[in-house]
């Protein structure tokens, strides 16, 4: 009765930890309760098939679909424009985010800017897209980059204004230069929550996918959501939803590997 109590008591406690295995379970059992419901109603005809697929239709598509190769061809093409688009975006938002956060003479002239853009639709971008760079993976990507860009910008530099200035402070006694904190100091201390950041935007940047493909495109898991819709086949949407949740899953998981791996002290 004591470890029962004493188990509970941890489970309902505020960040408290608790075991992997109970972790797992708790887990198998939320994605037992989905797919048990989504059977329910399917099998059940509570809803009508051509409305919502049974899972074993879906899974009778996917397997149709892999064997032909249809499937990996749809999921690499979209892959590539996601992670392309996702990684220019950092690659430039990290820095200016940094600066934008750390200097008021950055931050002064770009972020009223920056607030009125990131409030703009991105799919009333998609025609001036293609009218600027033209039908091709790069108007694909360029979708990419503006739905996750700004974000990025405001929450990076969100990150460096939350570093101590009481550590910014100890490395300039220590020796540090001005110049040299950005880098040196701030970078290091934020670094955790720029990772968390930069996992929270590529869900976003997943979620833009099919908005970059549903114009103009010849491929990839929004293009045949947008082609199956045409022909009413549920199924098929059905499994390129689940793909595309798929591999926001996996992108997702590797950036908490990632940051357990470079920020440790932070887990």
């Amino acid at each position: 009765m004591a470890q029962r109590r004493t188990a509970w008591t941890r489970l309902t406690t505020p960040f408290a930890n608790i075991p992997a295995s109970t972790a797992t379970t708790l887990a198998l059992a939320m994605w037992v309760v989905v797919i048990g419901g989504w059977a329910l109603l399917s099998y059940g005809r509570v809803v009508p098939n051509m409305f919502l697929p049974t899972p074993g239709t879906v899974l009778q598509t996917t397997y149709r679909m892999s064997l032909d190769g249809s499937l990996f061809y749809h999921t690499l093409t979209s892959a590539k424009v996601v992670i392309l688009g996702f990684i220019v975006s950092s690659l430039i938002s990290v820095p200016l985010g940094l600066w934008m956060g750390t200097y008021r003479v950055v931050q002064a002239p770009l972020e009223p800017l920056v607030n009125f853009i990131r409030y703009l639709p991105v799919t009333s971008f998609v025609p001036l897209f293609i009218l600027w760079i033209g039908i091709g993976i790069e108007q694909r990507i360029a979708v990419i980059f503006f739905g996750t860009f700004f974000q990025q910008l405001v929450m990076i530099s969100d990150c460096a204004r939350s570093v101590s200035r009481d550590l910014v402070n100890a490395s300039y006694t220590l020796g540090t230069k001005r110049s040299e904190a950005v880098w040196h100091v701030i970078f290091p201390a934020a670094l955790p929550a720029i990772l968390d950041t930069l996992r929270v935007t590529m869900g976003w940047a997943w979620t833009y996918l099919v908005v970059a493909e549903l114009v103009a495109a010849s491929s990839g898991l929004g293009y045949i959501s947008l082609k199956a819709m045409r022909g009413f086949q549920v199924d098929v949407i059905f499994m390129a939803i689940a793909a595309i949740g798929l591999l926001g899953l996996i992108t997702d998981t590797a950036f908490r590997v990632i940051r357990a791996r470079v920020a440790p002290w932070a887990s």
